[in-house]
């Protein structure tokens, strides 16, 4: 006679996937490793306005390009007393890698529990169509120092870049 099966139930934390913040709302925290394993989160920067970059992987030419992009406008941005904060899924042994080799002047946080992805509703499933691959959507938050979110960009296609000039007009005008 055959032995019927016990359902198993997952031990495996399921993470609810919140809708992305809009204009006007607050912008949530996140406590995220940097590439020295440093714990940092938004408040960390309340004192400036900050572009919250998502991006879906680290070494990717269009990530690549993207950040090279920030960095490249580091002093701009800091004139205005602006703060780039980079996430990515990928590990903070990577994001070291990423950031040593790009000379990134800003920090480049891991999500690698998709925990700030999941936040900000900007979950990119099966990057790729790699299943169960789920990486970041390309995504920009400017927030105010009052973490109010003032301006956001989602793109669900990885291969986009963000309008860098639309970012700093409107870090000028908060």
């Amino acid at each position: 006679m055959a032995k019927k099966l016990s359902k198993v139930k997952s031990t495996k934390k399921k993470t609810k996937t919140m809708k992305i913040p809009n204009v006007g709302s607050t912008a949530p925290d996140f406590n995220l490793p940097d590439p020295e394993l440093n714990m940092k989160s938004l408040v960390d920067y309340k004192d400036k306005k900050v572009v919250l970059a998502f991006f879906p992987a680290s070494m990717s030419p269009v990530c690549t390009k993207e950040m090279c992009t920030f960095r490249d406008s580091f002093q701009e941005l800091n004139d205005v007393e602006a703060q780039v904060v980079a996430v990515s899924i990928d590990g903070p042994f990577a994001n070291k890698q990423f950031t040593e080799m790009y000379n990134l002047n800003f920090p480049v946080l891991s999500d690698y529990a998709r925990d700030a992805v999941n936040k900000y509703g900007v979950v990119m499933p099966d990057l790729l169509h790699v299943k169960q691959y789920n990486a970041a959507k390309r995504s920009i938050f400017v927030i105010d120092s009052n973490r109010t979110v003032r301006y956001k960009w989602v793109s669900d296609s990885p291969l986009i870049e963000p309008n860098y000039e639309e970012i700093k007009q409107i870090i000028r005008t908060i």
